[in-house]
């Protein structure tokens, strides 16, 4: 049965309950996740650590509908991830969830301001609206004055601001970020990490990141380890 919006209490963002991940069978499966469980208030960061293999971007897949669990239960501003369909899961994640890469995933023909105009494209807003939209992301990333620039033009780091400024184009509930300074140098990740926490602030977004950076780790609400696909308990 699909869950009652609202039914896991309007302080709770994301649900995880006893999810279990794995991929292959028998001898050589591989389990990557283990009754994985915890909750994420609205209007927090959570930062997500744990060494490569752990479970971490398996989680976040299941938790912004990229991936389905082999047993437990998501729920998501409300959602029961179990009882939407292809089209309520597309639904959520154009609509619910921003989605941060440490890979960027920008269009290199388009401009700053039509990359993070894509969303907004794709949801058919008025011209007016998403350059409104657009002009105010780029301003709160920063970017104002390199809206016309292409990716090819940027640096690292502000192609990683654009990213996240397309991430929240749509104005979502939850941000998940998977190793947003992957690919950044330690002064660039910290200014990204540091953007990332005004942005929960001053969008009112909730946000899961999973990071090694130990200025997210100082920066974040709460910090939950994975290790071998469990948490860890402090």
């Amino acid at each position: 049965m699909s869950q009652a919006v609202g039914q896991v209490g309007t302080e709770t963002m994301v649900r995880v309950e006893n999810v279990h991940k794995s991929y292959g069978t028998g001898a050589t499966a591989v389990h990557a996740l283990r009754g994985v469980s915890f909750d994420v208030p609205r209007g927090e960061l959570i930062a997500l650590k744990g060494r490569s293999g752990s479970g971490k971007t398996t989680l976040l897949n299941i938790v912004g509908g990229l991936d389905t669990p082999d047993e437990g239960r998501v729920t998501v501003d409300g959602l029961d991830l179990a009882g939407l369909d292809e089209n309520g899961l597309l639904a959520l994640r154009r609509d619910r969830i921003g989605f941060v890469f440490q890979s960027f995933g920008l269009i290199p023909i388009l401009t700053a301001a039509e990359n993070v105009g894509v969303p907004l494209r794709l949801r058919r807003a008025d011209p007016r609206e998403r350059e409104e939209r657009v002009d105010l992301l780029l301003s709160l990333v920063g970017l104002a004055d390199h809206a016309a620039q292409r990716p090819g033009e940027l640096s690292g780091g502000q192609q990683q601001r654009v990213a996240i400024a397309r991430a929240l184009a749509n104005d979502p509930a939850l941000l998940i970020a998977d190793e947003p300074t992957g690919q950044l140098d330690a002064e660039t990740g910290h200014s990204v990490m540091e953007l990332l926490r005004a942005v929960v602030r001053s969008e009112q977004v909730t946000a899961v990141v999973a990071t090694h950076d130990a200025t997210l780790l100082g920066l974040a609400d709460r910090v939950l380890e994975l290790g071998d696909g469990e948490i860890v308990e402090p």
